[in-house]
């Protein structure tokens, strides 16, 4: 999996609609009150976009970019 590739959650545009948590078969999120969270960030695999793809709301980056753009 990958070191420097993850999913970082932008919880200002966060819904908690959880769809990015019950599609990542990897186990990169759980749920805490409600929101998802990053917990398994090291089985995220690099260049996967899927959760990403999924949200509506644009709330999800991936640490790559945030290094990359930021």
């Amino acid at each position: 999996m990958a070191k420097n590739w993850y999913p970082i959650i932008d919880y200002s545009k966060c819904n908690g609609c959880l769809t990015c948590a019950n599609f990542c078969p990897h186990g990169v999120y759980a749920v805490e009150d409600g929101k998802p969270v990053v917990v398994n960030p090291l089985e995220c695999v690099e260049f996967c976009r899927g959760c990403q793809k999924l949200c509506d709301y644009g709330a999800i980056t991936y640490s790559a970019e945030v290094r990359i753009h930021g």
